[in-house]
């Protein structure tokens, strides 16, 4: 199977897998969202049956590196009940996260140390609701998705309310349910409006710029992985078309926007990543190419001649490179990498944004 993907003038080739389960310790456990920090770190949040945030060295295929886990399942400052967002100030060296079970968002250290935490529960200014996604401002302020609420709210980094927008509802600028939430070089704000299965851009201001995506579930036919450019095989309401439409979602979970303004969005009910133009235009999907395993997970396979074996007598491991319910993704801006967090396979995806791609071109 191809294990890169062309299309619109654009080339974006699978590099490796990092992870595997675990409830502690190197490895992920329904690795729920994550941030990039400097250096090619990342921190991810967790929300298996052990609660925490760990932070990876990503490095290279078959390169990643365990640091360390934080804000672990317990009671007291430090600690989670049910992690939701994640976000790092790589300018004050700051993590926040949310907890949408205690309302809370969480300060740590780089190295997750406590720092101090804020949030009441309510829906009054400054007040939260299932928080979730989570995103830093240039000027330091946190923008939390109030899901609950329905809505954003802008808060100091200690806590203090600045501002929001957005209600319930399905018109521009309302919400269902909202999930993920990225910031543009610009600063303009893309939602995952997850129940109303679409993006919203908002000013840095928050006023309404842009939507796209619209209801639909993809299904490839029995026995097969037929893709296009859009696909696989699409199945919208009753009707079942042979073609896939394109800019259909399914409770989509996470946005990430690169620099030249393609955006990706983690299609959690469709299994894919679908990536847009910076106008909303469908370009091409990712549904997972892990044909190769991670160093975590070859590391656990070796260990265990029952799991090789067993592995050797499978029909096809095809189901095991795709996405199964992805929940988030980032574009590493130094890199040109775009990272999905693959959460059922506790895993996460790494893709590489290929500039000057050219074939070999040979005299026949």
């Amino acid at each position: 199977m191809p294990l890169t993907t062309v299309a619109e003038g654009r080339v974006f080739d699978w590099s490796h897998a990092v992870g595997h389960n675990a409830q502690r310790g190197p490895g992920f456990n329904y690795v729920q969202t994550m941030s990039l920090g400097k250096n090619g770190v990342i921190y991810t949040a967790n929300r298996g049956a052990n609660m925490h945030c760990n932070k990876i060295q990503l490095g290279g295929p078959h390169e990643e590196e365990w640091l360390v886990d934080f804000c672990e399942g317990g009671e007291g400052d430090g600690t989670c009940t049910r992690p939701f967002g994640i976000a790092v100030d790589n300018e004050k060296d700051h993590v926040y996260v949310s907890d949408d079970w205690r309302n809370t968002i969480s300060v740590f250290d780089t190295a997750g140390n406590f720092i101090r935490k804020w949030g009441n529960t309510g829906s009054g200014d400054g007040e939260l609701m299932r928080p979730a996604g989570l995103a830093v401002e240039k000027n330091g302020n946190v923008i939390v998705v109030d899901s609950g609420n329905n809505r954003l709210q802008v808060f100091t980094p200690e806590g203090q309310f600045v501002g929001k927008c957005g209600r319930g509802g399905s018109g521009d600028g309302e919400f269902n349910n909202p999930w993920g939430i990225t910031l543009d070089k610009d600063g303009n704000v893309y939602v995952a409006d997850w129940k109303n299965h679409r993006i919203q851009k908002l000013s840095p201001e928050g006023k309404f710029l842009m939507k796209f995506g619209e209801y639909g579930k993809v299904e490839a036919p029995e026995g097969a992985f037929a893709v296009t450019h859009f696909g696989p095989y699409v199945s919208a309401g009753s009707e079942t078309a042979h073609y896939p439409k394109p800019g259909l979602l399914n409770h989509p979970t996470d946005v990430a926007v690169d620099p030249d303004g393609d955006i990706y969005v983690t299609d959690w009910g469709n299994h894919r990543v679908c990536i847009f133009d910076s106008e909303g235009r469908p370009i091409a999907n990712l549904i997972g190419d892990a044909q190769v395993l991670s160093k975590w997970g070859q590391q656990r396979v070796d260990a265990n001649p029952d799991m090789a074996k067993a592995r050797r007598r499978v029909k096809s491991l095809e189901p095991q490179w795709r996405f199964c319910f992805p929940t988030a993704v980032e574009f590493d801006h130094e890199s040109d990498r775009i990272i999905v967090a693959d959460s059922m396979r506790n895993r996460l995806q790494v893709y590489q944004k290929v500039r000057d791609y050219s074939d070999f071109q040979a005299n026949l």
